[in-house]
């Protein structure tokens, strides 16, 4: 079974991430997350643009969920979900108009997992707290242990 915040803990937490769209965001995120030696910055990059044209990956409450049209890693040890605090919430064609603040960047090996990884990301993010935590400056340590206790619940 996925488990989503050990997936957040290998994939990194993020804060304070420049950038006036969702390229530029991605251009410097993928230079910054830790890649499969078969994965490279720029590939990563392409793919996440390519699906973004497709139809934007905002969801809703400030929310993105970032992810490549195909999955690109080759096993499920190499999945991750890298979060982003935006320095500055950018405009993404969200369903309900709110730019987007926070991203989770997704990296499955499959669709079975990768729709695993959506149910968990969504189940926490209807939970009050989750949102609360992500609106404030908490340190990526603190986010983790908040994250494990309220996916125990």
């Amino acid at each position: 079974m996925v488990d989503v915040v050990k997936l957040i803990q290998k994939g990194g937490i993020f804060f304070e991430v420049e950038g006036k769209n969702p390229k530029e965001i991605y251009k410097k995120i993928t230079k910054l997350m830790a890649l499969p030696d078969y994965i490279t910055p720029d590939f990563l990059f392409s793919s996440l643009c390519e699906r973004e044209k497709l139809i934007s990956t905002a969801v809703g409450n400030g929310i993105a969920l970032p992810h490549c049209r195909n999955p690109i890693v080759k096993n499920e040890d190499d999945e991750q979900v890298c979060m982003i605090s935006l320095k500055n919430p950018v405009q993404m064609q969200s369903p309900d108009q709110i730019p987007v603040s926070t991203m989770f960047l997704i990296l499955s090996h499959d669709q079975k997992n990768h729709l695993e990884i959506l149910s968990q990301l969504f189940e926490m993010l209807k939970n009050t707290d989750v949102k609360m935590l992500f609106s404030q400056e908490f340190h990526k340590n603190k986010i983790l242990e908040e994250l494990k206790l309220l996916n125990s619940k």
